[in-house]
This record gives structure tokens, sequence and C-alpha cells, in this order.
């Protein structure tokens, strides 16, 4: 990034950009440390990018934008409200259809090459399950096509529009790679703004800004709530050093099982767990939180064993798990020092009253989650209600469902916040069958 900002003079007044690279694309590597403040001068922010800027996650919606973005790129008063039409590719089809393919098909070239890097081709396709098969066909060819992105750092991604006159214009697209999305930054040739491309070598503070802009959106998402079963009990025989020693170990266990399977972290009072599952362009968003949960309690019972040589106890520790999926409001609280993904309405609030009914390290999930995985995934899965028979026997049905009402006695002031889902339809997931 530094030898391309010592190439765009971007401390000058009036840089002027080279002509384009040979190359197609062009990886920069990581930027140099960053010069003291009274040597770099006015420090740029995202609202002074004075060019098209906006970023998109890796099911390449949008997920923040400024002003020049939506009037010369993307072309709508507001965005939608849900993620799936927030889709990069869709929002220029709308906005450009067949009447403009030479602004059109440029832009979605650039676009794709710069998801080439990260996402294959049927990964790119199935974001647009709802989009025309003429669309969908158009990209499938461009595709294959573009040269594939470096997805390193940073993507220099030369391009050509023809302007509504006839005109042709000459830009560079900077496509800056986060765990969290692509950067696109688009930069008419020959005027490189002063500062920006110091300030984008700052990948920390770029990351953070975005972060705390980034737009609500309505999405699908699936909750995993863990609670440690009898954690009061178990604080109160623990002396407090190793009782935070345990949770310790708990949460440092767990943490990698929920980045494997996608999973974010939310907010939780006490020493339970939350995590969020976002849809993947690659895999099924709620097999992925079934999985993990599955995982999280074979790991839970050798935390168990462990504890029970050390302490020569009998307890046993127990997550307790609730699963539920929904489609709710995304957004960010921040604060002055720290930022925290929150989302909005019932989908969390059920799945932790499933943790709360949940007994013995059980994993219970809604008729709503299990419905929405595949025949395959279903197939590969163990669940069902216990019943007991006129006799007192007990009875597992496989492949089957019960309101928790009929499983709990609601009059009893101890399953009083339970009553609120009285009526939900649910399961418990005895186990999973990995091939």
């Amino acid at each position: 990034m530094a030898e391309i900002a010592a190439r765009f003079g971007s401390r000058q007044e009036d840089a002027a950009l080279p002509a384009p690279p040979q190359t197609r694309s062009t990886v920069i590597g990581q930027a140099p440390a960053i010069a003291s403040s009274e040597a770099r001068g006015l420090q740029l922010t995202l609202d002074d990018i004075a060019h098209p800027a906006y970023m998109v996650n890796y099911n390449l919606e949008l997920t923040w934008y400024n002003a020049p973005a939506r009037t010369q790129i993307l072309g709508f008063e507001t965005p939608p409200p849900d993620s799936e039409s927030r889709n990069i590719f869709l929002m220029l089809f709308d906005a450009l259809g067949d009447c403009e393919p030479g602004r059109r098909n440029p832009l979605l070239r650039l676009h794709l090459e710069l998801a080439k890097a990260r996402l294959s081709k049927d990964s790119v396709l199935s974001l647009l399950k709802n989009n025309s098969r003429q669309y969908t066909n158009l990209l499938a060819e461009m595709y294959d096509d573009v040269p594939g992105g470096p997805g390193q750092t940073v993507a220099e991604v030369p391009y050509s529009l023809q302007e509504a006159d006839g005109t042709v214009t000459d830009w560079n697209a900077y496509g800056l790679y986060f765990r969290e999305g692509i950067l696109i930054v688009h930069i008419p040739a020959g005027r490189a703004e002063p500062g920006l491309l110091d300030f984008l070598s700052r990948r920390d503070v770029v990351i953070r800004n975005l972060l705390r802009k980034q737009l609500p959106v309505l999405t699908p998402l699936a909750v995993i709530v863990a609670d440690l079963q009898n954690s009061v009990k178990i604080c109160s025989e623990l002396p407090p050093e190793e009782y935070f020693e345990l949770i310790n170990e708990i949460w440092s266990t767990m943490a990698p099982l929920f980045r494997k399977y996608y999973g974010t972290h939310g907010k939780h009072v006490g020493d339970g767990m939350v995590y969020y599952f976002f849809p993947q362009p690659d895999s099924n968003y709620l097999y992925n939180a079934l999985l993990c949960a599955h995982e999280i309690r074979q790991e839970m019972r050798k935390i168990s064993k462990q504890w029970q040589l050390r302490k020569n106890w009998l307890n046993e520790l127990y997550l307790n798990t609730g699963l539920h999926e929904g489609q709710e409001w995304l957004g960010t609280f921040q604060s002055a020092t720290s930022l925290e993904i929150a989302v909005l309405g019932d989908t969390i609030n059920h799945a932790a009253r499933l943790s709360d009914y949940a007994r013995f390290g059980a994993i219970w999930a809604t008729k709503a989650f299990v419905s929405k995985l595949s025949t395959d995934e279903r197939a590969r899965i163990q669940f069902g209600i216990t019943r007991r028979s006129d006799d007192g026997q007990e009875h597992f049905v496989s492949s089957s469902y019960s309101q928790l009402g009929t499983l709990v006695d609601l009059k009893s002031e101890r399953n009083e916040k339970l009553r609120d889902i009285a009526n939900l339809p649910i399961t418990e997931i005895r186990g999973i069958r990995l091939d």
C-alpha cells in the first residue's frame, strides 16, 4: 500500500494516477508502520472519502456505503431491508438492467473478479437463486472469463465505463479484503484523493470505522444459547480462582468450534454462551449451528471428566443448549471503547428459554429449525420426544415433536419463564451421524 501511495502521490494536493498496470490485477503487501500524525498531516475518515466506496460481506451483500456509491454506482434511494435483496449483483441489475450494458457489464466483471478470490462459481450463483435465468447465465459466463482476484490484503483492478453520452471513463477499483468482507473504493483515473490510500493502509482503523457504520439488516439466522447447568452450586463449591479457571477453560475450548462453523459471538449475561449463525455461500448455516452444538456437547463431556479426576468429586458438568432460527434485525451497539453485535426479536429469547428447559447436556431445537434442514441433513439426525406410557414406562419416539407445554408442569413456579413458549413445537437432538 505504501508503494501505491508513493506512486499516486497521495500526500500531494493534485495527485495523478499512472496508466493501468500490464496485469489485470495486482497484489500489494502489508503496509509498513504508519508515521506519526504530524508527519501524515490531516487524517481522513470514511466520511471524508469523496469517491464511491462501499463494503460487501462474503455473501456479496451490501453492509455499508457512502453517498457517492449510492448515486454513482448502486443507484437506489434507500437500501432494501432484507439481506438477500442487498446482493451487490441484484442491486446492479435493478439499477442498470438491460438499458446500460456499457456501464453494467464492467461493474459486474469487476465484482466477479474481486469475489473470485474467495468464492467458487457455484457459491456465487447460489446467492442469486431468485434472479432471472438470463442474468444468472450472464454472470456464469463472466465468471469463467474474468481472472481470479488475488484476495490478499488489497487488489487493484482497472476498468472502463461507458457513459450515457457514449464517452468512456477510466477507473481504478481497490478491493480491501477483511475477515468481515471486502471494502471496494472506486477512484477515477488521474484523480487520487489526497491521503486516501494512506488512510486505507491503516487496516485496523478502517475496519473499526466500517463496523461502527454497518447497516442494520433483516437477515435469516440461527441462534445457539448454551448455559452451564447448576452454575450457582458449582461456583459455591469451588474457590473463586478455580471457578474462573473452569469457565475460562470452557470458553477457550468452545471458541474454536464456533469459529469452525462460522458462529458470531453475541452478548449473554453470566457464564453462558450466545452465538449467531448467518447464511454462508458454501454451507448451510442451520446445519453448521447443529454440528457446532453437537461438538460442544462432546467437548463438554471431556472437560467434565477432567474436572472429576482433578477434584475427586461426583459433579457432572453440562452445557444445556437451545437452538432456534428466524429472521431478525441485525445491527451493532457501540460505546466509545467497544462494539457489540446485536440481534433484535424473539429468536434469541426462544433459544434461551429452550436452554433453560434443557437438562443434563441435552440439545433442544424448535420444529421450525429442524424443518428448514435439507432432507439429507435431517436423515443424519436422531431426534424426537421421550413419551411416558400409562404404566410409567418411557419410550423415545423418533422424528417427532411436542409442544413444550405438554412436557412440563407450567403451573410450577420453577417453570414460570417457560410459559411464553408453551405452544412452541420442539424436539430433542440425540445425535448426528457424521460421514
